[in-house]
């Protein structure tokens, strides 16, 4: 990679971002009508549906990674480096398990303690309407949920949006709380309290990105974020409080 090759300049970044995201979603919203025999504007209320959005992810999340890349490619830039796609070291990674295990406990004590509950309505939904739908939709939610979208996300907002708006070691913590909050603001399905909790995982996982220089790891942490959340729900969906 010639290092005279600048990335994506931040307006650029983010439109670039925006298009993809939406194109996309939408190309997977159209998959699913074609599906299901309706319409867009006849499309039923899908937000709770495990099986429909198991497809909406794995319809969109190759969508959208594929034409990051490929942006990312445009420039003349190796793609693996540009999205930070690198091994990170070992200590490294325990030190990312221990970070996000700790993140997480606390969460959930704070949630204890304030009277929220720790699993949504919406992954409850989700969880409930898979398994009615079969063994295969419920093995397909799980990997979706843990090991799809974490590539999807962090690809999208610590990948290429953390590469195209860091330009100086100044830009850290600016980039780290914009992707953090930008990526909080996509999960319109939760209210503002697990949305501020996304948004302080996010926090974590920007700055690890930025300390470690690997979007890989910040993969494997978010996935273990989403494999925690699926062990409560199951615990939730067996002995509902």
């Amino acid at each position: 990679m010639n290092a005279d090759i600048q990335p994506w300049g931040r307006i650029a970044t983010f439109g670039i971002a925006f298009v993809v995201m939406v194109a996309s979603q939408f190309a997977a919203l159209l998959v699913l009508t074609l599906w299901l025999g309706t319409n867009l504007a006849q499309m039923p209320d899908i937000g709770s549906d495990g099986v429909a959005v198991t497809c909406v992810i794995f319809i969109s999340i190759p969508i959208q990674v594929l034409l990051l890349a490929a942006f990312a490619q445009r420039r003349g830039h190796d793609v693996w480096g540009y999205l930070g796609l690198t091994v990170p070291k070992r200590s490294e990674v325990i030190f990312g398990v221990v970070c996000t295990a700790a993140l997480i406990v606390g969460g959930n004590l704070l949630s204890w303690l304030l009277g929220q509950n720790i699993v949504t309505s919406f992954q409850t939904g989700i969880f409930h309407t898979a398994a009615e739908a079969g063994p295969l939709a419920m093995v397909m939610l799980w990997l979706a949920v843990i090991v799809v979208t974490p590539i999807g996300e962090e690809i999208m907002f610590r990948g290429f949006a953390f590469r195209g708006w860091l330009r100086s070691p100044h830009d850290a913590w600016a980039v780290i709380v914009i992707t953090a909050g930008l990526w909080a603001l996509i999960h319109l399905q939760y209210d503002w309290y697990v949305t501020g909790q996304i948004f302080a995982f996010g926090l974590m996982l920007g700055w690890m990105r930025w300390a470690t220089g690997s979007t890989l790891l910040t993969i494997l942490l978010h996935a273990m974020i989403n494999l925690e959340g699926m062990l409560e729900t199951v615990v939730a969906a067996q002995w509902p409080t």
